[in-house]
């Protein structure tokens, strides 16, 4: 079958194009924690909720940047299992937001392909049913895989695999004293989901907050000052720059203090 023509993202107002990065040295997946709404909104004299209006308006735009970049994977922290214990008011705010995002489905010309990852349980049936929509109707396409995390939490999911383990090794099918760390990561709930390379914290916090820890365990860390709705995809192409001068060590030795390792040009 013929793949549907899809046209490119639109350029950012500043007429901005992104940096280009030797393919060996992209990261594969760049995961974000997008915080500072609710502060970004207390800043500008608004109720909590517009800031997360405002925050939507930067998934747009960083989504953009990610495809003209030519990232192949982007898990946006939406709504954690910790998130339930705001105020009412806030929470419904976000989930109707998430609601009408992805009804509206503002990437439905671009080659972009939805998931997410989280629990449905205490999720509203109808944004559950409106995600899995989402994620059927997209499932083949080739691009960007945009991953959205919704009620998540991290020793969450690590408990949900524990016990997925627990019940193959009760039923025999699995020797519990021969599981290893490849057994784990099959049993995840997105076993297909590759590590992150870059976990990117925006609002002046310093802290993973109990996201992705299985398949972040060895990501290289960016934080930035920014509330995440100050932020659009010149802000990512600068984090993806920053990740190329990091050395990728995963428990190896690095170069020689005589021999430095060397990172690519800026724009090279």
């Amino acid at each position: 079958l013929r793949r549907p023509a899809f046209r490119s993202p639109p350029p950012h107002p500043s007429g901005e194009r992104p940096p280009r990065i030797p393919a060996e040295r992209m990261p594969a997946h760049v995961a974000v924690i997008m915080d500072g709404n609710g502060r970004w909104a207390q800043r500008h004299g608004l109720p909590r909720h517009e800031g997360h209006r405002a925050g939507a308006a930067a998934v747009r735009d960083v989504v953009h940047g990610a495809l003209e970049i030519g990232l192949r994977h982007l898990t946006l922290y939406a709504f954690s299992t910790e998130n339930w214990k705001r105020d009412p008011e806030e929470t419904s705010a976000i989930l109707d937001l998430l609601r009408q995002e992805t009804r509206a489905y503002p990437f439905e010309d671009l080659d972009v392909r939805m998931r997410w990852h989280g629990r449905a349980d205490n999720l509203p049936q109808d944004l559950v049913d409106l995600l899995d929509m989402r994620e059927r109707s997209t499932r083949d396409r080739a691009g960007l895989t945009v991953t959205t995390c919704v009620n998540y939490g991290g020793r969450d999911e690590i408990a949900r695999t524990a016990a997925a383990l627990a019940r193959r090794a009760r039923s025999g099918r699995l020797d519990p004293d021969l599981i290893g760390e490849q057994d784990f990561a099959e049993h995840l709930p997105r076993p297909d989901m590759p590590d992150v390379d870059l976990l990117w914290r925006t609002g002046n916090e310093q802290r993973t907050s109990n996201f992705l820890p299985w398949q972040a365990a060895y990501a290289e860390l960016h934080f930035t000052p920014d509330h995440w709705p100050d932020v659009d995809r010149r802000d990512l192409w600068r984090a993806i720059t920053e990740y190329t001068r990091r050395q990728r060590r995963h428990g190896a030795a690095g170069p020689a203090p005589h021999e430095p390792a060397t990172a690519p040009r800026e724009g090279a």
